[in-house]
């Protein structure tokens, strides 16, 4: 999987071994974090969540929020890695 379009849910790391919990969602094509970062979803529902998520101000530097955010629930509606190997 790759990041090819807007809500893509990648593991965020800080080199190599470094996977913590912290993951990110993207807000359009992406293909330069490929390779860089696992993907491992994408939102299927709920976009007008992910508007919302990307209006809120950022950090110019480093582009973190500058007010902590939460989600406070998810749904998991199907594994994308036991799909994709079954194709």
């Amino acid at each position: 999987m790759q990041h090819t379009t807007r809500g893509i849910v990648s593991m965020a790391n800080n080199g190599p071994d470094t996977n913590g919990s912290q993951f990110f969602i993207t807000y359009g094509k992406q293909p330069h974090l490929d390779m860089k970062y696992t993907v491992f979803g994408r939102v299927i529902d709920g976009f007008d969540t992910l508007e919302c998520l990307e209006k809120i101000p950022v950090n110019e530097k480093n582009y973190k929020p500058l007010a902590e955010t939460r989600l406070r629930d998810i749904t998991i509606h199907a594994n994308p890695i036991a799909d994709a190997l079954q194709q």
